[in-house]
């Protein structure tokens, strides 16, 4: 019962701007203010708005090197075991030899990487999404840019006078006014 009085009490603003100057100033006055939980939407991925957002780096890179690394001992503990399982000997050369165990370990090491990012990628975007959000609006994916400030009733004031202040062209309460 308590958890849906928190949930409630919790809305947002949803700020509407026509220029990327305009959304990354507003993102820049609610960092300054204080504001951290904030979610931007563009028609076009720039490399501006997250310097502004002060996202930190991708755990995608963490699931690569998981994958490449089983792949590597995954290749090798193959190569290695069928040799020893099933020896062939041939002109008194060693059973174990590595040079030609290499081109296994790296097809492996180089498929279980990629099969891990992609993993890893669709797992830190949260795809396949079901609920695209309170705050989205078909706009944002046209000709339009989106900035969702999370914050209490008490603070809607607070929020619109800043992004008015920042040239939000409409504000309104996330989870209205949407198109779909």
């Amino acid at each position: 019962m308590a958890r849906n009085k928190v949930a409630d009490s919790l809305t947002g603003l949803v700020g509407t701007f026509l220029h990327l100057d305009s959304l990354l100033e507003a993102i820049e006055q609610f960092r300054q203010a204080g504001y951290r939980d904030l979610q931007s939407f563009s028609p076009v991925p720039h490399h501006n708005i997250d310097e502004t957002l002060e996202k930190p780096p991708s755990p995608v890179r963490y699931f690569t090197l998981a994958g490449c690394l089983l792949g590597a001992a995954t290749g090798l503990t193959l190569t290695i075991a069928t040799s020893l399982h099933y020896p062939l000997i041939t002109g008194g050369k060693p059973i174990v030899s590595i040079p030609p165990f290499l081109v296994i370990v790296f097809e492996l090491t180089i498929l279980l990487g990629g099969l891990l990012t992609l993993g890893g990628m669709l797992f830190n975007a949260r795809l396949p999404k079901v609920n695209i959000g309170p705050a989205y609006n078909p706009r944002f994916s046209e000709d339009q840019f989106g900035l969702w400030v999370r914050c209490e009733q008490k603070d809607h004031e607070t929020v619109t006078t800043l992004l008015r202040s920042a040239g939000a062209e409409e504000i309104i309460p996330a989870g209205q006014g949407r198109e779909l």
